[in-house]
Parts: C-alpha cells; sequence; structure tokens
C-alpha cells in the first residue's frame, strides 16, 4: 500500500510538469484597455494585475501569479542597487512557465528580462 502511494505521488507530480507551458512576451499593466497600443500599456510602479501579451494575445495572470511578477520585477538587474526605485520606462519581456486556465495564466515560475 504504501509502495502504491509513493508511487501515485511521483506520478501526479510529473504530470502537473508535464502540463506547464512557457510563453515569452511582453509584460504590461493588465488594466489597459488598447493592447493593440503597446506602448500606453507599460507596467507603473503602482502596477498590481498584469499580463504577458504573446503573439498579439493578451494574457492575465492570476493573484499569486501577480504576486510572483511583483517579485521578479523587484528582483531585475536593473534595480538591484535600489529595489524601490521605480522601473525604468521600456518594454519589459518576460519568460513565464505555468499553466493556462482560458485567457488566465498561472504562473509557476517567472523570469524578467
Amino acid at each position: 500500500m504504501r509502495r502504491l502511494l509513493t508511487l501515485l505521488a511521483f506520478v501526479s507530480i510529473f504530470s502537473a510538469l508535464a502540463l506547464a507551458e512557457e510563453w515569452k512576451g511582453q509584460l504590461v499593466d493588465a488594466s489597459c484597455q488598447d493592447a493593440q497600443q503597446l506602448e500606453k500599456c507599460q507596467p507603473a510602479a503602482a502596477t498590481t494585475a498584469f499580463a504577458i501579451v504573446v503573439d498579439g494575445k493578451m494574457f492575465k495572470f492570476d493573484a499569486a501569479s501577480n504576486a510572483k511578477v511583483t517579485q521578479a520585477l523587484k528582483n531585475r538587474a536593473d534595480r538591484s542597487a535600489d529595489p524601490s526605485a521605480a522601473p525604468q520606462p521600456g518594454v519589459i519581456y518576460v519568460k513565464v512557465i505555468g499553466a493556462k486556465d482560458g485567457d488566465m495564466i498561472k504562473a509557476e515560475t517567472v523570469e524578467v528580462s
């Protein structure tokens, strides 16, 4: 019985990893209403809800993923000297690994480049 439970645990972990997808795209403010003009959608220091634009389609992040994006932005190389400083203006690209649920992404990892 114990062997069966251990096997089931490993199968569930590996199946969850197999379902993970990877997206690379531009990070934007999720509250932006005009996804066609991305220069107006750049995240600001006060942004709390983020989205990623991949091939012209916007995917919003769930609440836990928004926290991961915020932490990744704080740990960016250009803010390492002063994490409380406002982000530098410009396009921010991210690599996200996670699962998609409709138009929502549940991120496991977020890397800011």
